[in-house]
């Protein structure tokens, strides 16, 4: 099981490959950026668990980058570890106000740098702020979006689940599981790119259960857009016997709740809700 999903952001090619290379050794899935554009268009289709960004870069400085991940609810909660050659306490100060978890300074031990990556790391899991196996907001973070949701009156909520994870995963394994559950939250972030806006959060609460919170006019075509692509794909996860055999695919299973199905006043009663819509969806699918 790999420790995480790495991202370097460094244009000086031998430092990344010298981290690609040491960090594969320590298991870690590694992707590598060399413009800040870049970083932001890879975090979009892929969210890291933990990002080491250099602040020199060709199109951009590193508190750019920093400052829109910060910005944008769908990697507001990426940890954030600034590696550079400035070490002016000034700099250090500034890229930790724009809500750097670390800073480390060139030339750097390989050996330090990974236990800041794996504390990081650690801390964000260990504070219930990102899923270790999908890197998508969890726990409290989840929760401060739907505290937020009791003073608009535009939200919708798309509560999301796996019909036949279980089944695949006994027959699969753990491992495999996983990479279904990544797959379903990249699915998810792709949906929301072409039919949501930007502002639309989504998050992973354990298990295959996931959530998105966008605009309720949206919720609809995110959903079909969801489902046209899980669809498309999921074959892929089933060896060739499988799909020959014609064995019955994951799906997925989404209900809906928006304000309008209101009111409510505290998170409890939405999270209720939401539920109950996932269950008469399920029911729906079932009986049909």
């Amino acid at each position: 099981m790999a420790e995480g999903r790495l991202m370097i952001v460094e244009d000086d090619t031998d430092i990344s490959n010298m981290l690609r290379i040491y960090f594969q050794s320590q298991n870690y899935d590694v992707i590598v950026a060399q413009r800040g554009e870049d970083a932001l268009e890879m975090c979009r289709q892929q969210l890291p668990n933990i990002i080491v960004l250099d602040i020199m870069l060709p199109d951009m400085d590193g508190y750019d980058v920093c400052r829109r991940l910060r910005g944008n609810l769908r990697t507001s909660h990426i940890p954030i570890i600034f590696l550079t050659q400035k070490d002016e306490r000034s700099d250090k100060i500034h890229g930790l106000e724009l809500g750097a978890d670390d800073y480390i300074t060139k030339p750097f031990d390989l050996e330090e740098l990974k236990l800041r990556v794996k504390n990081a790391m650690t801390r964000a899991q260990y504070e219930s702020l990102t899923n270790a196996t999908t890197g998508l907001p969890s726990g409290r973070l989840i929760e401060d979006q739907l505290r937020q949701l009791i003073r608009r009156d535009n939200w919708g909520i798309i509560y999301v689940g796996i019909q036949g994870f279980s089944d695949f995963k006994d027959e699969y394994g753990f491992v495999a599981g996983e990479e279904v559950l990544r797959f379903t939250g990249m699915v998810l972030g792709k949906a929301v790119d072409v039919e949501g806006g930007p502002n639309d959060f989504i998050g992973h609460i354990g298990g295959d259960d996931f959530i998105i919170i966008a605009e309720k006019d949206r919720v609809g075509a995110i959903v079909e857009e969801a489902r046209k692509r899980f669809d498309a794909e999921i074959g892929t996860h089933y060896d060739w016997q499988a799909r020959q055999r014609g064995v019955n695919m994951m799906s997925l299973i989404m209900g809906i709740v928006t304000a309008d199905d209101g009111p409510f006043y505290d998170i409890r009663e939405i999270t209720e809700a939401a539920s109950s819509a996932r269950r008469m969806a399920l029911a729906g699918t079932q009986a049909s």
